[in-house]
């Protein structure tokens, strides 16, 4: 252990500003900028010149700890008696910053604090530990840190099995129930047997149902747009909402940023994220990358992040996934409220407060907001500008018509915005779903919460690889088709919950998404056949009504998904994008293909993360 302060040299009481400057650490200009900052914020003096980056904040707690007149323990090069910790709950450790280091020859505890050691906070850890204790001053990394280090193995525990453990039904782990595997065996008998027997009419039938179901599909998500498409020029929070919001009043915010083999992206991450109009004193910055990624590491380190950036390595382990990690953010978050960006996200810069505003509107039923995504390289190619088209779509129109129709809001994978607290009663995120996102949407309504949605855009890389984007399209369907198995799992609880609309509408947006996509490939041959051998020759092997009604949906279905794509761009201004909505039957083609390899790997590996590639495209997004 490294004492760096003794009490013989302590000077009790001195202001830390003062002392600071005393020392040459900062110079008089800074500290009057830096009081000027506190009295608007109403944050402590130490917590600005840290987040401001005047003054490291090692040097902070070492002035702090003479002020406060004991010594100060460096925690990284302490030998933490960890039979101590036995007891103790890390969440409190982690909240409430102190950390008992070791045992003393006269029986008491050095306990290491990165608050004022007054006597009663020397009481209240002495009764905690049943000990009495000396304490020591460290900074509050330190004490996070420690708390990583020495509970790894109950954190990583908690972030991959906390959700099973609690609610195994909300769960991913298990690809089907018992009940569930019983019916899937039982509909691939009773198909088979169909086919066996009556080989003719069973395909005219399956024809029908996948024709039907495809334009029952899409229908679904027309009317929603139709319903979200009232709100195009309706800003949910205002300029002046924003603005109205008092920085004195703001609470500690958290972002967590899962990052893994994003080296290239990290400096772009550091600049977009310090472009955010919130207290910089006020944020918590969690960098979670895993403990075998030096590469991301290093060029973290490199981009010199300011003192707000904390890196937290998630313990390894399966299944190494990008919600397990959020899981550890989680356990060590702090603010009062937490959003997910990705590595490579430009969020407005009002988004925290837009956020803000939106949960002061809402009840406290209310765990969730959007925001909107959308993409900064959208002319970049025909796949970037397809990919613009559907998010344009589904984030300005699709959700804003779920929202005001009482919808549940599967969410995307960045951009959501949390009340702390209600996360964690929810479970966190399941690390055994690949598309996470959704499922806390849809599981925070079967919970009777709510999701809300703001205007605030973030805007990020669309795909510009067709390998990229198959791979990043597979996870996400297959894991709608997870989604979908857990939580019709009890479809009559499911309805006793939240009632047969919402049920419904999980089933058709959820489940249907990934099982239209799935239906496309058969419509499109069949369309084929007809226009290639005429109809009157299909007609011999199927009824005309079967036929055209197949025909139709697909007709009807791909001009309503190109009408709604179109639509997505006015919103956002980009008239150029217009034409190429023409495009999307063959866009669906390629979720097709994704669909299929998705609906192989939920049965060989449901549980594997296909990576997206980021740092691709040839315009920046800083």
């Amino acid at each position: 252990m490294t004492v760096l302060a003794s009490p013989t040299e302590v000077r009790r009481g001195e202001p830390l500003g003062a002392s600071l400057v005393e020392r040459g650490l900062l110079t008089p200009g800074e500290l009057e900028w830096a009081l000027s900052v506190q009295r608007s914020t109403g944050s402590r003096l130490g917590s600005v010149l840290i987040a401001s980056g005047l003054v490291r904040r090692l040097d902070v707690y070492r002035v702090l700890s003479e002020s406060w007149g004991c010594p100060f323990v460096d925690l990284a090069q302490a030998e933490i008696d960890r039979s101590l910790l036995t007891r103790l709950d890390p969440h409190r450790l982690a909240a409430e910053l102190w950390m008992p280091v070791r045992s003393l020859e006269d029986g008491s505890v050095l306990v290491a604090t990165a608050e004022r050691p007054e006597r009663g906070r020397a009481e209240y850890i002495a009764a905690s530990l049943g000990l009495p204790v000396r304490l020591v001053a460290t900074t509050d990394w330190d004490i996070r840190r420690a708390v990583s280090r020495c509970y790894a193995d109950v954190i990583l525990d908690e972030a991959t099995l906390g959700l099973w453990r609690r609610d195994e039904d909300h769960s991913a782990r298990r690809v089907l129930s018992a009940t569930q595997t019983v019916v899937a065996v039982a509909l691939l008998v009773l198909v088979g047997e169909a086919f066996l027997l009556a080989p003719v009419g069973s395909t005219v039938i399956l024809s029908a149902v996948i024709g039907v179901g495809f334009l029952v599909s899409v229908v679904f998500k027309f009317v929603v747009c139709m319903v979200g498409s009232r709100y195009e020029y309706a800003e949910s929070v205002t300029t002046e909402d924003v603005e109205a919001l008092a920085d004195a009043e703001l609470p500690l915010y958290t972002i967590l940023v899962p990052a893994y083999h994003e080296a290239n992206v990290v400096g772009a991450l550091v600049e977009n994220l310090s472009r955010l109009d919130y207290p910089p004193d006020k944020l918590e910055i969690l960098l979670l990358l895993e403990h075998d990624d030096d590469e991301t590491r290093q060029a973290v380190i490199a981009a010199r992040p300011p003192e707000t950036v904390t890196i937290v390595t998630v313990p390894p382990g399966q299944p190494q996934t990008k919600p397990k990690a959020c899981n550890v953010g989680l356990f060590l978050a702090r603010g009062e409220f937490l959003v997910i960006y990705d590595a490579e996200d430009r969020p407005e810069p009002e988004q925290l407060k837009a956020a803000l505003v939106a949960f002061n509107r809402a009840d406290e039923r209310q765990v969730c907001v959007q925001a909107a995504l959308n993409y900064f390289n959208a002319g970049e190619n025909v796949l970037t500008r397809m990919f613009t088209l559907e998010y344009s779509f589904w984030f300005d129109y699709m959700l804003p018509g779920l929202e005001a129709m009482h919808l549940p809001i599967p969410l995307g994978g960045t951009s959501n915005h949390f009340r702390t607290d209600a996360l964690r009663r929810l479970g966190g995120w399941d690390p055994f779903n690949v598309t996470e996102d959704a499922d806390l949407g849809i599981r925070s309504a079967a919970m009777g919460e709510t999701v809300g949605v703001i205007s605030s855009t973030t805007f990020e890389e669309a795909n510009s690889a067709y390998g990229n984007f198959i791979r990043q399209r597979s996870r996400w369907i297959k894991g709608y088709l997870q989604t979908t198995l857990v939580h019709l799992r009890h479809p009559v609880e499911l309805v006793r919950s939240t009632g047969w609309t919402k049920t419904l509408g999980c089933a058709l947006l959820v489940g249907g998404t990934p099982l239209s996509f799935l239906f496309v490939p058969p419509l499109y041959l069949l369309f084929v056949i007809t226009m290639v051998l005429g109809p009157k020759s299909v007609a011999r092997f199927f009824p005309g009504w079967v036929l055209w009604v197949s025909v139709a949906c697909l007709i009807i279905g791909n001009a309503m998904m190109i009408y709604v794509s179109m639509m997505g761009v006015f919103k956002r201004r980009r008239y150029r994008l217009v034409l190429w909505a023409l495009a999307n039957p063959l866009y669906w083609l390629l979720h097709s293909l994704a669909a299929y390899k998705a609906l192989w790997q939920l049965i060989v590996k449901p549980h594997y993360w296909e990576k997206t590639e980021h740092g691709l495209s040839s315009e920046g997004g800083g």
